[in-house]
């Protein structure tokens, strides 16, 4: 079980405010599917909203305890019927920006005079995506448009 400072609590509560309850743990009470289904809502969101059924406060608090033990997460606020819990998300941040192309930048062009007696002119020019410069300086589509079979047909 994760331990939370007073101020981290207090931020996380301020954060779930406005939460909806994401699981719903019915009469039944927590089975496997249910704590799996916690779990994977953990992994998604970080902090979740859980409403229990039933009157019971002290089976409440023990299947707060017991999410909590098991799936090592952070008991955040027990207000009646809701729980709120949280888990830290690990990023998958690294992998997605492998998969990205690169954006736009900025690159400077140096254009030589064809006399050679003046000075080289540069300019700041943006390259797009799908765009690449030439040995002579001017920008070119990496890639061909392409245009639909029925324009070429006409």
């Amino acid at each position: 079980m994760i331990k939370l400072t007073p101020v981290e609590r207090a931020a996380l509560r301020a954060e779930a405010h406005g939460l909806n309850p994401v699981v719903m743990v019915g009469e039944a009470g927590l089975t496997e599917a249910v704590l799996k289904e916690i779990s994977s809502s953990l992994d998604a969101h970080g902090l979740i909203k859980v409403r229990v059924f039933g009157d019971d406060r002290e089976e409440r608090v023990a299947i707060y305890e017991r999410i909590c033990a098991e799936l090592d997460a952070a008991p955040v606020q027990h207000i009646g019927k809701l729980l709120v819990l949280w888990r830290p998300v690990e990023d998958a941040a690294p992998q997605e920006a492998a998969d990205r192309k690169p954006g736009p930048r900025v690159v400077k062009i140096l254009k030589f005079s064809k006399s050679g007696h003046h000075r080289p002119q540069i300019k700041k020019v943006t390259v797009y995506g799908n765009q690449r410069v030439t040995a002579g300086g001017s920008i070119k589509r990496a890639k061909k448009r392409v245009t639909s079979v029925k324009k070429k047909a006409q």
